[in-house]
């Protein structure tokens, strides 16, 4: 039993070459060659628990996405394609299905299968590389006074200028120097915390704690609105979202170009988000007292048989209220950093690594932690979640008589699905990696591109541009005959790794005029032979992941 176990030697190996070890097996059909075939397509897992090589490959790519928009130097120019041939007869197609289902409610008819055809072809639009909807905003967007708290400070407004950089400086010396910043936030205590959990968990503030987790990402696009309005130009931004020892969300932003710190300081303390909900300080329905479903009607107060406010009439009782009050604020805590940083530095390279640190590790990663304290600051904020609304959508607000938005029958109060009652999210369902559009100019998909078409130059191999039509993609389902064992494939990706790594090696020897090392001499087994052999095997070189794609990101 000391022995290793063969099938998770193959996991290690594979994870060290960079192979993902959750294939996701796609049957590819070519349409003009008719040649079908299955092909494994790496699951682009973003947590190190669940497929380290794709992790660290996403890692890898939002680092090189961070450094490459941190400090342009160039205004980045966004332009849309023209529309091809393709695209503008789908649109063609929907403006005559659009008339015909017109025809058909005019006429009083039923719509229901034109509604779904319609509904394909908008899929296939988007599928056909447009963006959006044709239709725009199909409704119009609630809206409340935009007139500031009384407790929160004036911010000044300046000129908008149709710019992303930043401000430059000319030293003594005659070079010009483009700075930027590194700001890192943080929400407000609920009680006093040591060691990652509080001394007296009575004395904490839970349901504020779970409530700023909920509308965190809120609060980041307000400071993010604030920002551009006092800086008076298009700001930039690539931030990631980590947990603090406490379990509170904070954030690291990386800033293109520069304000005053007194300046940023003073937005920081200006900015809030008030969260205009339905007020839940009365529960109504708990325990077996629960609304039911009336199929036409929606659910129901069980004893009365009362109907209870839909999410849309509860929203306009809200709105015709003068005194309403919002359902929670909230604002940044006191403690914050702030830093300038200058390109081509070793602080921006540090601050990079560090802005992707625990971009492959879970939001509840503390919750497996030996400490008893912290395993009960946990739960006490998981069970301040539970009922927690955390969305227009979620069942929790049968609890307070108010029908979620979408209605359906099985709803029930504490049996939210929503990623942020999930304990891995610690109530924070936001994105965990927030770049501005025009940040490198470049889609995450381009900059994998990029690193593709580095190594298949490296590689010899041509990196002809596919057409996207040509292939009909579809599952394979478990047992399938065509679907080789998960062994059998792991070890193909890793033999082919090998190849790819082993010809790198021979083209950074060419090019450096010299023989390859042989300095790793491990025995190998022989095929034939039936017994082991000293042989030289080539030293493997492997390019730097900051500097260089790293070879395993041709998979994706």
């Amino acid at each position: 039993m000391a022995q290793p176990l063969a099938r998770e030697v193959v996991e290690e190996i594979a994870k060290q070459y960079g192979v993902c070890i959750r294939p996701v097996p796609l049957r590819r059909q070519d349409i003009l060659t008719g040649q079908v075939e299955v092909i494994d397509v790496p699951c682009g897992a973003t947590l190190e628990s669940k497929c380290p090589p794709c992790a660290k490959r996403n890692r890898q790519l939002r680092r090189a996405q961070c450094r490459e928009g941190w400090h342009l130097e160039a205004e980045p120019v966004n332009l849309p394609d023209n529309a091809d041939e393709y695209q503008r007869h789908l649109v063609e197609l929907r403006a005559d299905a659009q008339a015909w289902r017109d025809e058909v409610e005019k006429a009083g008819g039923d719509t229901t299968d034109l509604d779904a055809a319609i509904e394909d072809l908008d899929e296939e639009i988007n599928r056909a590389g447009m963006r959006g909807n044709v239709l725009g905003r199909a409704s119009g967007k609630r809206s409340r006074s935009t007139k500031r708290r009384q407790d929160a400070p004036d911010l000044p407004k300046r000129q908008m200028t149709k710019t992303t950089l930043g401000r430059t400086f000319t030293g003594a010396d005659g070079k010009t120097y483009r700075p930027s910043m590194f700001v890192t936030l943080t929400l407000p205590s609920y009680g006093r915390v040591l060691e990652g959990a509080p001394p007296d968990p009575d004395r904490c503030d839970y349901v504020r704690a779970a409530r700023d987790a909920l509308h965190f990402s809120k609060l980041v696009d307000r400071f993010v609105q604030n920002l551009r309005r006092v800086a008076g130009y298009d700001v930039q931004y690539f931030a990631t979202v980590e947990p603090q020892k406490r379990l509170a969300p904070h954030l690291h932003m990386a800033i293109r170009g520069t304000l005053p710190r007194a300046e940023l300081r003073q937005i920081i303390a200006a900015t809030y988000h008030q969260v205009w909900w339905p007020s839940t300080d009365v529960v109504r329905f708990e325990g077996k007292h629960l609304p039911v479903w009336e199929d036409g009607a929606g659910y129901l107060d069980p004893t009365t048989g009362e109907v209870l406010p839909t999410w849309e009439q509860a929203l306009d009782a809200l709105d015709q209220d003068d005194e309403a009050e919002p359902l929670h604020v909230l604002r940044f805590g006191d403690q914050l950093d702030i830093q300038s940083v200058l390109a081509g530095t070793p602080d921006a390279d540090q601050l990079i690594q560090y802005l992707s640190k625990y971009l492959t590790k879970s939001l509840g990663d503390a919750l497996g932690t030996d400490d008893p304290r912290r395993k009960a600051h946990a739960e006490r904020l998981l069970e301040a979640l539970r009922f927690e609304p955390c969305s227009p959508t979620c069942p929790n607000w049968l609890r307070y008589g108010v029908q979620p938005k979408g209605a359906k029958p099985g709803m029930a109060p504490g049996r939210c699905r929503g990623k942020a009652h999930k304990p891995d999210h610690l109530g924070y369902a936001g994105r965990r990696v927030l770049v501005s559009r025009k940040w490198s100019n470049k889609t995450l998909t381009e900059h994998k591109q990029d690193r593709r078409t580095w190594v298949l130059e490296a590689l010899g191999l041509p990196d002809e541009p596919v057409d996207p039509h040509r292939y009909i993609w579809r599952p394979v389902k478990p047992g399938d005959p065509d679907l080789a064992p998960i062994g059998v494939r792991l070890l193909r990706s890793v033999h082919e790794r090998q190849r790819w790594r082993n010809h790198l090696a021979r083209l950074e020897a060419e090019a450096d005029g010299q023989d390859l090392m042989t300095n790793n001499e491990l025995p190998v087994w022989r095929l034939g032979t039936g017994s082991r052999q000293q042989v030289s095997t080539p030293k493997i070189w492997t390019p730097s992941p900051i500097e260089r794609p790293c070879p395993s990101l041709v998979a994706g």
